[in-house]
């Protein structure tokens, strides 16, 4: 059972550092706002985690990953806001021109922690991802809904360390990315990848 988890763990670490919406609105937030709001952004991304571990455990997500008009719905809800995120960003790059930027840049509106949690909730592939993964990665030794759910916890403390370590990495360098460029440079590249992962998510497949 042990070497079962451990493989489990290895399998779940791979993909948590696996960039994806995840790290870029994360970027986004703690290039905008500081540590606190990126770290705030984390913890609402991992409460995002944690609802739909809840409703793996309960059989719900299974129902959505089941159902193709509930999972184009919450793709197109995902891939909208993903959007939304991105064409922030790249208005935000064009504040001032030619001219030089604010030192600490404009601020990101919106709570951080629900920023996160929204964009995670409305990622209808961790419902695929929970419900076809899950229960062939849980401990044999365990009833399935408690394998599941000890993993879904696993997921959300390595999403937590993982994310939490990178918004601490960012704010150790805050102030070479307060340089005008380079918030403008981050601003659009981060718009960028929002948008392609807003579109990547619309014409994804379950």
């Amino acid at each position: 059972m042990l070497v079962q988890f451990l493989a489990a763990a290895g399998v779940l670490a791979v993909l948590t550092v696996v960039p994806g919406p995840d790290m870029a609105v994360t970027t986004k937030r703690a290039i905008a706002s500081g540590r606190q709001d990126g770290l705030r952004t984390v913890g609402g991304i991992t409460a995002g985690l944690l609802v739909w571990g809840v409703l793996t455990v309960a059989g719900l997500a299974a129902v959505l990953a089941a159902s193709a008009v509930a999972y184009t719905v919450v793709k197109l809800a995902g891939a909208a806001y993903l959007v939304f995120l991105g064409v922030q960003a790249l208005w935000q790059s064009r504040r001032g021109g030619s001219g030089a930027l604010p030192v600490a840049g404009p601020a990101a509106t919106g709570s951080p922690w629900r920023t996160g949690l929204v964009s995670n909730v409305l990622n209808p592939k961790i419902a695929v991802f929970y419900t076809g993964l899950l229960p062939t990665l849980a401990p044999a030794g365990l009833a399935p809904q408690a394998g599941m759910a000890l993993l879904v916890l696993v997921h959300a403390v390595l999403t937590f360390v993982w994310l939490g370590g990178y918004v601490l990495l960012l704010a150790t360098a805050r102030a070479f990315f307060e340089r005008p460029a380079v918030r403008r440079a981050l601003d659009r590249v981060t718009g960028v990848v929002l948008v392609g992962f807003g579109v990547k998510v619309a014409t994804a497949q379950p």
